[in-house]
């Protein structure tokens, strides 16, 4: 499991190191993706007092930092985390007075609840309505951290929330992964409008994690979309499953630490915490079929050239497609390409490097066409073979089942 030596680490991502965005980013042109069922889920119905659904959340307990300097000591109590009866969990942050408080050396207790042992997903809509605490000193957030063996940063790290009570009007979003954790990590904001306050009532913090995408929104609002070209060359990690943490830190490098100005017990109310499944839109991301087959990067070779066939759906990283607004198609961090901007019939498909051009240009129309614009011509599957490792053409669009695409 996952242990104490992984950083929280945005306590060093400052409001220098992220990007002045706010509510102007809703005119965005980029579409959400289309959004499936829920597939994971807690509304904190239980009855007042009680604890965290152990099947659903587990505790991270101690103190010693958290790698940011952080004062609190995190229990397992239901002083610090609890249901309130009325549909909410609520954590609370508690001032404890000084270093011999019951639970070790601590001068405030509160609580960090993850899905490490119970809950880890690929992609999917992750979101939580809240209500956040407001005071200098506080830190509540509500992230993802990848499972694996690289430890941090190398296995990944989504923040979908975080909010500093010095900016109570501020929400961030970041990625933290190998080149760009920390002050280097890549990060956007949003500022609540009219001088609105996050511990004003309850907002819903939102991303959608798609394959080569990642978009974040407060109450419906995109605000920031990054992809592998936002990483300047460093390597995209966000390809493998991940768990969800909310938790209240107290201090640390980046919130700062409380002072006289600071009112506590401070509490994060939370309404739900949902995970859904994500089908097509916009930016969508998912297998592209016909015939019953999948629209596939041969061998999952990412370079320049590699054809594009059909094949067995089988769930990889080939078969996992995006639209990210712009007119493209892209797996693997590459574009659907007509091969050499050809415009004839049998014009092989391939992938190649985003450039712009218009033989990287697709249309999904309501026939569930897809088409090249610069050739008017339809995706297809040639002789309408669904043999696996049949290249993908360009062809006059007929209506025949060949060229008949769900996305």
């Amino acid at each position: 499991m996952l242990g104490t030596a992984l950083l929280q680490s945005p306590a060093t991502t400052s409001t220098a190191s992220a990007a002045a965005t706010g509510p102007a980013a809703a005119t965005s042109s980029y579409a959400a993706a289309a959004v499936g069922p829920v597939v994971w889920s807690d509304e904190f119905n239980a009855p007042a007092g009680t604890a965290p659904d152990n099947s659903k959340w587990r505790y991270d307990i101690g103190g010693s930092g958290w790698g940011n300097n952080e004062r609190q000591y995190y229990t397992n109590s239901t002083r610090n985390s609890a249901h309130d009866g009325n549909g909410n969990l609520v954590i609370t942050a508690r001032r404890e007075g000084g270093y011999n408080c019951h639970y070790g050396p601590c001068e405030y207790t509160s609580a960090r609840l993850l899905t490490a042992s119970t809950f880890t997903r690929t992609y999917g809509r992750f979101e939580a309505r809240m209500k956040l605490p407001r005071t200098q000193g506080l830190w509540p957030a509500f992230w993802m951290l990848g499972t694996g063996n690289n430890g941090w940063p190398g296995n990944g790290e989504i923040d979908i929330m975080e909010n500093i009570g010095k900016e109570p009007s501020n929400s961030y979003g970041t990625l933290h992964g190998p080149g760009y954790s920390a002050g280097e990590a890549v990060s956007s904001r949003y500022t609540l409008p009219n001088g609105q306050q996050f511990a004003d009532g309850f907002h819903t913090f939102t991303v959608d994690w798609e394959p080569n995408v990642v978009t974040w929104y407060v109450d419906g609002i995109q605000f920031a979309r990054k992809t592998p070209a936002d990483l300047g060359g460093d390597p995209w990690v966000f390809d493998h499953p991940f768990f969800m943490i909310m938790n209240v830190a107290v201090g640390g490098y980046w919130p700062g630490y409380p002072d006289g100005s600071t009112v506590m017990p401070q509490t994060m109310t939370v309404d739900w915490v949902r995970v859904s499944s994500l089908t097509s839109g916009g930016g969508g991301g998912g297998q592209i079929t016909a015939l019953g087959k999948c629209v596939d990067v041969a061998g999952a070779n990412p370079a320049d050239g590699t054809p594009v066939q059909l094949y067995d759906c089988n769930g990889t990283t080939a078969q996992q497609w995006t639209r990210p607004g712009d007119g493209t198609i892209r797996a693997l961090g590459k574009c659907l390409d007509v091969a050499g901007g050809g415009t004839a019939d049998g014009t092989k498909l391939q992938i190649a490097t985003c450039s712009g051009n218009p033989a990287q240009q697709w249309t999904y129309t309501g026939a569930r066409d897809l088409v090249n614009p610069q050739s008017n011509k339809c995706m297809d599957i040639p002789s309408a073979n669904a043999t696996n490792g049949n290249r993908l053409q360009i062809w006059t669009c007929n209506g025949s089942a060949a060229q008949k695409w769900t996305l």
